[in-house]
């Protein structure tokens, strides 16, 4: 969908609808901010609520795969942006002669930010950046604020058209305020019955005329409301809709113990996840 619009927060949640993607109001309007105040969308909420799946979405409307930059602790600016292939400069300075340069593009590494300046157009998923340290926070920030990408000895690159910013967070820890004053903010939460189901029948339409979609998004809800270690995300839903198609099952109770696997991640939410679908109606 390279010819996607961007005119109208209702035209976005239309495009994001055609490729099986429910975005409530909020969302949708703050995909077009972002878009048209050429600003970061932060996506934040619980792990499994659809924003990473939001950025995947936002790249088919433009035409372009995200580009996807996975935070962890002890990241750094290299693996971010971008590193010298210091063994191919040293191979180069033994068989040149003297004074050639070795800061050229071919002796780049571009790492997902240079890849996302770079290209046009795109999408630079940061994903986890509650997982990163306040040291890559700072320096996120830097970038995020510049209008020019400096790389030493070698260009500085004038950043015309930036690419479609999406950081998401699962709340872990608190993302550092002035982060979040740089970008169009969004809490993502889990959907109702009625938007959970059809988004269980829209991406598993194995189920769409079964009453399984309804059975599984009130399971879910029940789920969500009880002390589990992990609650169950949309992504789990649809998974366990797949699992029981796989398996052949009409009902959550009758998927509730081989499927059980796609949904629970923590032995001590077992029983009380397997004594819910049992009971599902």
């Amino acid at each position: 969908m390279p010819n996607a619009s961007f005119s109208t927060p209702e035209r976005i949640a239309e495009e994001l609808a055609s490729l099986n993607y429910l975005a409530e109001p909020g969302l949708s309007a703050a995909v077009f901010l972002a878009r048209k105040l050429k600003l970061p969308l932060f996506l934040e909420g619980d792990p499994g609520v659809g924003k990473t799946v939001l950025a995947k979405k936002v790249g088919e409307m433009l035409g372009v795969e995200p580009i996807r930059l996975q935070c962890h602790s002890g990241i750094d600016r290299s693996q971010a942006l971008y590193e010298w292939d210091f063994a191919r400069q040293l191979l180069h300075l033994r068989t040149t002669p003297d004074g050639e340069s070795i800061y050229r593009k071919e002796f780049l590494i571009a790492r997902p930010i240079l890849r996302a300046v770079e290209e046009r157009p795109s999408v630079l998923l940061i994903d986890e950046i509650d997982r990163a340290d306040d040291e890559f926070e700072a320096f996120l920030l830097e970038v995020l604020e510049g209008d020019t990408l400096s790389i030493p000895d070698y260009k500085t690159i004038t950043i015309d058209e930036p690419p479609f910013v999406v950081l998401t967070s699962n709340g872990t820890r608190e993302v550092h305020a002035a982060l979040k004053r740089r970008c169009v903010y969004h809490w993502v939460g889990h959907p109702n019955v009625e938007n959970e189901a059809e988004i269980i029948r829209r991406n598993v339409p194995e189920v769409a005329g079964t009453p399984l979609a309804e059975q599984i998004a009130n399971a879910m809800q029940q789920l969500r409301k009880l002390p589990l270690i992990r609650p169950p995300g949309v992504a789990e839903s649809i998974a366990f809709a797949r699992a029981a198609v796989v398996l052949g099952r009409s009902t959550v109770a009758d998927a509730a113990d081989d499927a059980l696997g796609v949904l629970v991640k923590q032995r001590e939410d077992e029983d009380v996840v397997r004594g819910v679908l049992r009971a599902a109606r």
